[in-house]
């Protein structure tokens, strides 16, 4: 045998036994795991779930494999739970174990592993309840922020009044008014609809959360060790976020020159004067890389989550225009033509209420959630979980759980209002998310959205080009977001 030969065979004897031994770790550890389809080494599953879909691959291996089972994301292995009853024990009953980030590839790379999306343990603690205190303290849920809101509304009514009755595609606009709401908080700033750059930064993050969505950013996900390095369509939603980001840190810089520590102005200047306090503390969660990256990561989720809630309202309200009807009828019966939507107006207007709800459940806006970390070994449901093992609570499967609502994947205002025509809760309304990990941002949504619909459908009858029968409103994408339809509006002013 010559000398190649011998290095050849011995070769291929190498890559046999570590091909083996993937296998036999692959065996061992799924035995302690609950059950799941097979993992390739390496790839894992990607090939079933990116072949199907993620997220119908998911809901359908759950049909196989019941609430709670295990896929491999590449060669990650992650915990699945499916339906509200299994999610609502991970997420609620053992939510302090759960309160773990679990790897977010795509996300620690825009927020440089840095943020209170990612942050863990006393850290994420620490952080948490800071931005809770500073957001209250600056309106976020409370009175105080109405005002605000209801200006951007009126900004909105003038915007679509002046559009005179001309289809016009309302999508990015209604980013910017869900944008100024937060920015206000966040940096202290307002933009003009009129103001291009700033809304193509808006068009750029839309297009970004598209591609974050579509199966080249599944794939960056399941391996971004590699994906990283190979050329496609990836690549691009980074790009589209940098702008953005570098008007996070221009901010920062003008705070940072400008401060008052007597006298902070907004969330940045709150965390300037907490960095300042914990200068000598080396082992801080206040520093500016997670100041940087909480900001950019609540603009996101703030702008990003209610305008596609926004857009998605819009279009059922022209695609049902029987439902627009009994709107303009509750709104003219309970607020009249003329006075601006209080927010205290919500109770008495249980149909606009369990339309929001119904909006929000069926656009799914987040279908994926977010996924979460076990804190020590568990048992769920008689698996046994260990620490530092990655678990995702399928929020879609909880907002379309046949036990939870009687027509899942229809449109149906019922699952919010009962007989007699008063609103109902329901366990299976989790677009949030649930437990102290809840959405930080959640009381502020709900603001803007049940104000922003109700002004504007106190003004406007909502129409389209086309039959409502033929418009067609389901998502183009849905992946970590759904993301809606393109869709031109007329907007006519109410007699």
């Amino acid at each position: 045998m010559t000398e190649l030969n011998s290095l050849t065979v011995g070769l291929v004897g190498f890559v046999t036994i570590i091909i083996a031994f993937s296998y036999a770790r692959l065996i061992w550890r799924r035995k302690k795991l609950p059950p799941g389809p097979f993992p390739m080494p390496i790839l894992g599953n990607a090939v079933h779930l990116i072949s199907k879909g993620v997220l119908p691959g998911l809901k359908k291996m759950a049909e196989q494999y019941g609430p709670i089972y295990t896929i491999h994301f590449g060669s990650r292995p992650t915990v699945i739970v499916v339906g509200c009853q299994a999610v609502k024990e991970v997420l609620i009953d053992l939510g302090d174990i759960f309160q773990g980030r679990g790897a977010i590839p795509v996300f620690e790379r825009f927020y440089n592993k840095s943020g209170l999306t990612l942050l863990n343990g006393d850290y994420w603690r620490q952080m948490r309840q800071f931005s809770l205190l500073t957001l209250k303290d600056f309106g976020m849920g409370k009175k105080s922020l109405e005002e605000p809101i209801q200006e951007e509304a009126q900004h909105l009514v003038d915007y679509f009044r002046h559009s005179n009755r001309k289809p016009i595609n309302p999508s990015t606009t209604l980013s910017c008014a869900a944008s100024n709401i937060i920015a206000t908080i966040l940096m202290g700033v307002r933009y003009e609809y009129t103001d291009e750059k700033w809304m193509k930064i808006l068009q750029d993050m839309r297009d970004s959360f598209e591609i974050i969505s579509n199966p080249w950013g599944q794939m960056y996900d399941m391996f971004p060790n590699v994906m990283q390095y190979l050329p496609g369509p990836h690549k691009k939603m980074f790009e589209l976020l940098k702008e953005l980001k570098e008007i996070v840190k221009k901010e920062i810089k003008n705070h940072e020159d400008t401060l008052d520590p007597s006298s902070p102005r907004d969330y940045i200047d709150c965390f300037l004067i907490r960095m300042k306090q914990e200068n000598l503390d080396s082992k801080t969660c206040f520093d500016k890389a997670n100041l940087i990256a909480t900001v950019f990561d609540m603009f996101l989720g703030g702008a990003e989550t209610t305008s596609v809630t926004l857009n998605f309202g819009i279009l059922h309200f022209i695609k049902y225009p029987e439902i627009q009807d009994k709107l303009h009828e509750e709104i003219d019966q309970v607020i009249g033509r003329t006075r601006e939507p209080r927010l205290e107006d919500r109770t008495q207007m249980p149909y606009m209420n369990a339309v929001i709800h119904e909006i929000q459940r069926i656009s799914d806006v987040l279908p994926l959630g977010c996924i979460r970390c076990a804190t020590k070994d568990v048992t769920l449901q008689g698996y046994k979980i260990p620490k530092g093992m990655d678990v995702l609570p399928v929020l879609t499967t909880v907002l379309h759980d046949p036990v939870q609502f009687e027509t899942p994947e229809k449109f149906n205002i019922k699952h919010f209002l009962d007989d007699n025509g008063k609103f109902k809760k329901n366990n299976g309304f989790m677009p949030f998310a649930a437990g102290k990990r809840v959405c930080i941002g959640e009381s502020l949504v709900r603001m803007e959205i049940f104000i922003f619909f109700t002004t504007i459908l106190q003004k406007f009858d909502l129409k389209s080009e086309v039959d409502p029968q033929d418009l067609d409103i389901s998502p183009t994408e849905s992946g970590l977001e759904s993301i809606p339809p393109s869709h031109k509006v007329i907007f006519m002013p109410r007699q």
